[in-house]
């Protein structure tokens, strides 16, 4: 499997399931979530990382606040400016790795959705988060989804899944490699008989790992928890969101 198999992955077919994955209702959940956990006053400064095809990040402005979107996607950067001018929302949006943001003390706040942490090694995931509190004004928020936690993938793992949305076949083959603390997957996207096979692999961190990776970074946890409805976190829980401020 290519080390950097996130390069080629985001195109065409893949970010067509994905849209029809995602509804209208569940990006203004995410989006009020969000609002509610950074605590920010109308016209704040949020950085989205990496902000796919700019959902969450419209909806956010068009309740005021003043967004700034990354993705390594070129499509879903294409689709988000298309989107954002067509509603007369004025955002930033920037084609680079989520690594490479060049900001030094600039937002209010920031959050990373859509199970997106976890693809780099852990260099490359330690350095994504030092790079987003760098990017913060001290005591600034950032929320992260991290659905892909051990504590939420392990008890239930299966190592193959099938479903069907907008009529596209989507299967996935996985396998956990407890050694390196990471799952290794193949996905297959089949539309009109046509079948287009990925590769894809995440690190599944504990909570704990997590955590301490988040403090190296130089934050501090503010809340845990299972759901956009504020549920506990615990052991077998769906969906890890965390609220962390920089110090």
């Amino acid at each position: 499997m290519p080390i950097n198999w996130w390069e080629d992955f985001f195109h065409g077919i893949a970010l067509d399931f994905w849209r029809a994955a995602v509804t209208e209702e569940q990006t203004r959940a995410e989006a009020e979530f969000i609002q509610k956990q950074l605590q920010l006053d109308s016209g704040a400064k949020i950085l989205d990382v990496p902000c796919g095809n700019g959902r969450i990040a419209l909806e956010l402005a068009a309740r005021g606040f003043d967004l700034t979107g990354l993705d390594i996607a070129a499509e879903f950067i294409e689709e988000a400016n298309m989107k954002s001018a067509a509603r007369n929302l004025k955002i930033g949006w920037y084609k680079q790795d989520m690594r490479d943001l060049p900001w030094t003390a600039e937002f209010d706040g920031s959050f990373c959705f859509g199970n997106s942490f976890g693809y780099l090694d852990d260099v490359g995931n330690a350095n994504f988060l030092k790079a987003v509190a760098r990017a913060l004004k001290p005591e600034a928020r950032f929320v992260l989804d991290a659905p892909a936690i051990a504590e939420c993938l392990l008890p239930a793992f299966e190592d193959r899944r099938w479903f069907e949305i907008a009529g596209i076949t989507f299967l996935s083959n996985s396998r956990y490699d407890h050694e390196q603390g990471r799952t290794f997957t193949e996905y297959s996207f089949i539309r009109d008989g046509r079948v287009d096979k990925r590769p894809a692999s995440q690190r599944i961190y504990t909570y704990n790992e997590l955590i301490r990776l988040l403090d190296e970074a130089g934050f501090e946890t503010v809340s845990s928890y299972a759901s956009l409805n504020e549920e506990p976190f615990k052991l077998g829980s769906q969906r890890l969101l965390l609220a962390v401020q920089r110090r």
